[in-house]
C-alpha cells in the first residue's frame, strides 16, 4: 500500500500488508481489516493487468549498541510519555500499547499509530515514515508533541477534529 501521488500515481514509500479478515458486501465491494507489516521504497514502477506494480526494498531502521542504544532508550521513553499525555487529552482518551525499543526491525508499533493520527500533511507523514533513523523519527515526533500540547487553541480544534473519528 502507498500513498496516492499525483506526480508518479503513488508514493515512493509504502507499507506491506497482512490481511487480517475480508468482508464481502452484497453490492461487490469488500471491506478489509489489514496491519502494516513491512516498510518498503519503490524502486520502479510498472503496469500490469490494469493495476500499478512496483520492484521494491525493504526497509529496516539502523541498529545501534552501546551508549547510542542507551541514548535511544531515553529518547524513546520520553517521547512515548509526551504520546500518552497527549492521547489521554482527548476525548478516546486511547492509552498507547507500550512495545519494546528493538522489538521489530522497524522500531515501536505505537510510533506508527501515533503518526497516522496526528493532524500532519501527508507529505510530513510520508517524511517520517521513510525513515531509517529511529533516533530522527522520535526525535521529530517529540517536537511535534510539545507545540500539539503547547498550543491550546491547536487543542481545541484537534479534539473536534478526533471526536469525528
Amino acid at each position: 500500500m502507498c500513498l496516492h501521488d499525483i506526480s508518479s500515481l503513488f508514493a515512493d514509500y509504502g507499507c506491506m500488508l497482512e490481511i487480517r479478515q475480508i468482508e464481502l458486501l452484497p453490492d461487490g465491494r469488500s471491506l478489509v481489516d489489514t496491519i502494516g507489516r513491512r516498510r518498503f521504497r519503490v524502486l520502479s514502477r510498472g503496469h500490469r493487468d490494469g493495476y500499478n506494480t512496483a520492484d521494491i526494498e525493504y526497509l529496516e531502521d539502523k541498529k545501534v549498541a552501546g551508549e547510542e542504544l542507551q541514548e535511544l532508550q531515553c529518547l524513546h521513553e520520553s517521547t512515548y510519555r509526551l504520546a500518552n499525555t497527549f492521547t489521554l487529552q482527548f476525548p478516546t482518551r486511547r492509552n498507547l500499547s507500550f512495545s519494546p525499543l528493538q522489538a521489530s526491525a522497524d522500531g515501536p508499533t505505537w510510533c506508527w499509530w501515533l503518526i497516522s493520527i496526528l493532524p500532519l500533511d501527508p507529505s510530513y507523514q510520508l517524511n517520517l515514515f521513510s525513515t531509517t533513523s529511529l533516533r530522527a523519527r522520535l526525535t521529530q515526533l517529540q517536537r511535534i508533541l510539545a507545540a500539539l500540547l503547547q498550543d491550546t487553541s491547536l487543542e481545541l480544534a484537534l479534539r473536534d477534529f478526533l471526536l469525528l473519528e
